[in-house]
């Protein structure tokens, strides 16, 4: 925290000054290993649906009716959703390490 704190609390005190007082819950996913940390960070399902929607409806400036934004916005969504069926990359390994850090937390339903 203090190199971080060297490099960048000259231009943006603000920041540095509130990840210091918060460090402890900043902190905490750090230590979990890589694979879970990159699910936690990366699989906000809802944060990366309305940034996709966001993405479609920010190019148009206008639109013709509410009829045309409800199209466009559905066929978004069916494209989105296609995307979910994909499987997780490394879940064999991130499935290993939630059930030694979660315990019978973990479900596993085949």
């Amino acid at each position: 925290m203090s190199v971080f704190e060297g490099k960048w609390g000259g231009k943006y005190p603000l920041a540095v000054k509130s990840w210091r007082v918060n460090w402890n819950e900043l902190s905490t996913m750090f230590k979990y290993p890589p694979e879970i940390r990159k699910l936690i960070y990366t699989t906000n399902a809802i944060g990366n649906f309305n940034r996709q929607l966001r993405k479609v409806t920010k190019t148009k400036s206008a639109f013709v009716s509410d009829a045309a934004l409800i199209k466009i916005l559905y066929l978004t969504t069916m494209n989105i959703v296609e995307k979910w069926t994909m499987p997780i990359q490394n879940w064999g390994s991130i499935l290993d390490n939630l059930m030694i850090f979660f315990g019978d937390r973990v479900k596993i339903t085949l």
